[in-house]
């Protein structure tokens, strides 16, 4: 391996770690608890480092941030969910491309919203309830609201911190 790469890929594994460790402070110590969970921002910080990172440590990234955070706040019954959901949120976005704030990203909120309601909602109500039960799943569904809550401020924060970056041309300056 040449030197260059050595160092390509060195700053890839501390911008995964940075981003891990961001993900955890936005979701395990600035959340808002909601019935069986918690709602948070730090969905926005998977997005920002999806846009950043190539998809490998940005899936990384969010499955462990997320993962930390379940675990570290007494949440553990959800690290499973965590785990997939976080992992798959990450593929919602794209690195490609120069900005991180571009149509196709902005976009990628929606499948991620959809990856979380649905994920998260299976989740407690299959898994959390010991099987299948068409009202384990109703009432797991009525948790939407705070789940819409959560993309809505990952969503500001991702775009006013990508604008943000964007302006100082990050991207370019850590590639």
């Amino acid at each position: 391996m040449s030197k260059v790469n050595s160092v390509s890929n060195a700053k890839k594994l501390a911008f995964t770690g940075f981003f891990s460790a961001l993900i955890f402070v936005f979701t395990a110590y600035l959340h808002i608890p909601t019935g069986a969970g918690y709602t948070h921002a730090g969905d926005g910080i998977i997005y920002l480092a999806a846009c950043i990172l190539p998809t490998p440590y940005a899936v990384a990234s969010g499955i462990i941030g997320g993962v930390l955070a379940d675990g570290l706040s007494g949440y553990v019954v959800w690290i499973p969910a965590t785990a997939i959901i976080k992992g798959l949120t990450s593929l919602c976005f794209s690195n490609k491309g120069t900005k991180i704030i571009s149509l196709r990203n902005i976009l990628g909120i929606i499948p991620s919203m959809i990856i979380c309601i649905a994920g998260y909602s299976f989740y407690e109500g299959i898994a959390m309830a010991g099987g299948y039960s068409a009202a384990a799943l109703i009432a797991a569904f009525t948790q939407t609201p705070s789940y819409i809550i959560q993309i809505a401020a990952s969503a500001v924060l991702y775009i006013a911190s990508g604008m943000a970056l964007d302006k100082i041309d990050f991207k370019k300056k850590i590639t």
